[in-house]
């Protein structure tokens, strides 16, 4: 595709590399040759090349010799491309629409990927192929580059950091392998379950603990084949299944730590949506409360029945374009509504943007097509279910698509033309959107304030614990380029704080008493009972002003953020006292509506978010 490297003659390297330990030895490392992941899905042809890697030496950039953090060198004037930007007319209608601040000027490495743990600390990351960062490794802590041209070189720039969101501290994690283009998930532990890459990472699983000295520890050799721009889930069993990746028309468990695949299961449904662009990478995958998985890919989407290994419905096709990598639109599930139902609920999918098919081919030519501006939504439930479509404020590709404690989403980030890839995207959307499900068609889009950043290819977000979200990331190059470039690598990480906690509103937010939250979790199906407060001058809440939410911290990459889930649990005891107010949910019943693991419960009174808090689920 268009960010492929030039074909390579085939190596292959024996590696000994010390874990961060010092302490576990990785076993030899089968060494790819380019030319296998560059090829066309039909007819084996090579792709174009892209821009080749560089380790270009930018104009005020730290010297090689430097340690920790270096300053981020000195942008050029913008292009003409940057500059030509699209920012909506904030809708005031509904009030405050949002304020935008700048966390950190320099987060040492681009946020291709970001996730957040529950330990107080965003992990961003990106991939070993891009060169520099600007995050030095200690020097006693390199890594050895398995695709140098000497062998024994080593690589000192980190590829991933621990982000302080609250602080603005960083510290370098150490990755061995390479990580671009990867997926992931947490385990009922909050432990960081990170699969797959690229070259010497395809067949990879790494994990990273929450805690203030850990690192990443990898696994190599874990799939039977490769896992590049591929879809982890999490299983209600705590499991994780894969689907997908370039040239894997397949799916298959992540083993357990140092156990190997011996083989991976065909699904000619991966097979069959693949076009010449691919267009069926990331694939859109939701765990429904019956236990299957709705699978999307391209523009055709099934119902899996994963215990038996069988597609057990075939859905309507999403006319109108291609929506999953390079076409990359936005997609979630919508919240899933316990209160006052019986047996499951509705699960509802959306899927918003998104590209021509023929995109990615006009991008190769310098054309940019315009993103398509369709947000459509099915219900699953319905034994005839239809698309239902309506338009955005504005079309939106390598958009983020986040379920904010309140129900409602955001769609922020992106482009209007283009599609995902190097250099293939063109005007870069500033102003997110608020979407809210509950609302009719037209009312449900509005306008928010906008930020000043362009995020298009390889840009993250994510929300945080005190319900603003994390913005990061955005590289159009294949390296850490600042000048000479439409859009320089994007270090900054930005801050959004949504409507509900405008000045305003938030004079009466609720606070959950964090004592009164039991230490042992919940249990599926029992009741939970805890406290929160209101300010003393706030108006009294009633049990109908109040809504009690759960959010599982998804995995984000390209646009899709993976295993992101809200529940609506239903409030079954609430009392009040002085505005002190003592409330009681049932938990979900099963683990096919929650899966196993750390959970963000937040309380919701009068549409104004609390600050989360984490509660693990058993």
């Amino acid at each position: 595709m268009g960010f492929s490297l030039p074909r390579a003659a085939a190596i292959a390297v024996a590696l000994l590399l010390l874990a961060s330990s010092g302490e576990a030895f990785f076993d030899m490392f089968r060494q790819p040759v380019d030319s296998e992941y560059f090829t066309n899905a039909f007819d084996g042809s090579q792709e174009p090349a892209a821009p080749v890697r560089t380790e270009q030496e930018e104009k005020g950039a730290a010297p090689a010799t430097a340690t920790g953090l270096t300053r981020v060198p000195k942008p050029g004037p913008p292009s003409k491309a940057a500059q030509d930007t699209v920012e909506l007319p904030e809708d005031t209608n509904g009030g405050p629409t949002g304020e935008w601040t700048i966390v950190s000027e320099n987060s040492g490495v681009s946020a291709m990927h970001m996730a957040i743990m529950r330990n107080g600390r965003a992990v961003m990351f990106d991939t070993v192929t891009t060169g520099r960062s600007l995050m030095r490794l200690p020097q006693d802590n390199c890594r050895i580059d398995p695709r140098a041209k000497e062998e024994g070189t080593m690589d000192c720039w980190a590829h991933s950091v621990e982000f302080d969101y609250n602080t603005g501290g960083l510290r370098p994690l150490k990755i061995l392998t390479d990580t671009w283009c990867s997926s992931g998930s947490f385990d009922g532990d909050g432990n960081l379950v990170q699969t797959g890459g690229y070259f010497e990472g395809e067949k990879v699983v790494r994990v990273l603990s929450p805690c203030d000295t850990c690192d990443w520890l990898e696994h190599p050799n874990s799939f039977a084949e490769g896992r590049w721009y591929a879809t982890q889930l999490s299983l209600p069993d705590g499991r994780y299944i894969m689907f997908g990746g370039r040239r894997a028309f397949s799916y298959e468990l992540v083993p357990m730590p140092g156990r190997t695949n011996d083989r991976a299961t065909y699904m000619p449904f991966l097979r069959q949506t693949t076009d010449e662009a691919e267009n069926n990478l990331y694939p859109f995958v939701n765990l429904l409360p019956s236990g299957n998985l709705f699978l999307f890919a391209n523009n055709r989407s099934v119902i899996f029945d994963h215990r038996a290994g069988k597609i057990v419905r075939e859905l309507p096709q999403l006319g109108g374009g291609s929506r999953n990598y390079p076409a990359s639109a936005m997609s979630a599930l919508l919240p899933l509504d316990l209160r006052n139902v019986t047996g499951d609920p509705d699960p509802v999918v959306v899927i918003c943007g998104g590209a021509l098919r023929t995109a990615f081919r006009f991008g190769e030519n310098n054309t940019f097509l315009p993103a398509l501006r369709d947000c459509s939504r099915i219900n699953l439930a319905s034994p005839d279910a239809q698309w239902d479509s309506e338009d955005m404020p504005v079309g939106r590709v390598m958009g983020d698509m986040l379920v904010l404690p309140t129900g409602d989403l955001l769609l922020l980030s992106g482009a209007a033309k283009g599609c995902a890839g190097w250099g293939f995207g063109r005007q870069p959307v500033l102003t997110p959107v608020l979407y809210s499900p509950r609302k009719e068609k037209g009312p449900r889009f509005r306008a928010l304030a906008s930020s000043t950043i362009s995020r298009v290819y390889h840009s993250t977000s994510a929300v945080l614990p005190d319900a603003t979200v994390l913005v990061a990331g955005g590289n159009t190059n294949p390296a850490y380029n600042f000048s000479g470039v439409d859009f320089p690598t994007e270090v900054r990480v930005e801050r959004f704080c949504p409507p509900y906690l405008s000045r305003e509103r938030a004079a009466a937010r609720p606070v959950i008493d964090a004592a009164s939250v039991p230490a042992e979790g919940m249990r599926y199906g029992a009741p939970f009972t805890f406290r929160f407060n209101t300010p003393p001058d706030s108006d009294a809440v009633g049990q109908g002003d109040v809504k009690v939410t759960m959010y599982a911290p998804p995995f984000t990459t390209h646009g899709y953020s993976m295993n992101q889930r809200l529940l609506i649990l239903s409030v079954t005891a609430f009392r009040e006292e002085r505005r002190s107010y003592t409330v009681t949910v049932d938990a979900p019943g099963k683990p096919e509506l929650a899966p196993r693991g750390y959970y963000l419960v937040f309380v919701v009174a009068k549409g104004v978010p609390s600050k989360g808090v984490w509660v693990k689920i058993l």
